[in-house]
């Protein structure tokens, strides 16, 4: 993969879903936007519009577990939707164990506002890391 390869990534939730984007040559990630779509078409018409004017070569969705990291309902969830991106947009996606990301924001005041892309800006980061390691 070339270092200059963009990726988009999603802080999936039932009722949010938070788009982050950044590429693999800085290792950092921007928040974009938290979508809260009445359903999934709509979520999806908003997605392939960022896909369109960003072009990443990669997507990235958090993959929520609990801290001992056990799969729950949410676990079956986020990978659905990220095999739903797939399908939908013909794009690799990779997951990444999102268990601390919201903890680690909900803490700043800062961060509320638009806590699921930020959150999705810390699934993007977290997956530089763990593929780009210097």
């Amino acid at each position: 993969m070339s270092q200059a390869v963009t990726v988009m990534a999603f802080d999936y939730g039932l009722r949010r879903v938070g788009v982050a984007v950044g590429n693999a040559f800085t290792k950092a990630g921007q928040p974009l936007k938290t979508i809260a779509a009445p359903n999934v078409d709509a979520l999806f018409r908003e997605i392939q519009g960022l896909v369109k004017d960003w072009q990443p070569q990669q997507l990235v969705v958090g993959r929520p577990v609990y801290p001992d990291g056990a799969e729950h309902e949410m676990t079956a969830k986020a990978t659905r939707f990220g095999n739903q991106l797939h399908g939908r947009l013909h794009l690799p996606v990779a997951w990444v164990d999102e268990r601390y990301t919201s903890a680690i924001l909900e803490g700043d005041p800062k961060m509320r506002d638009n806590l699921d892309a930020h959150s999705a800006t810390l699934i993007l980061e977290q997956y530089f890391a763990e593929k780009f390691q210097s």
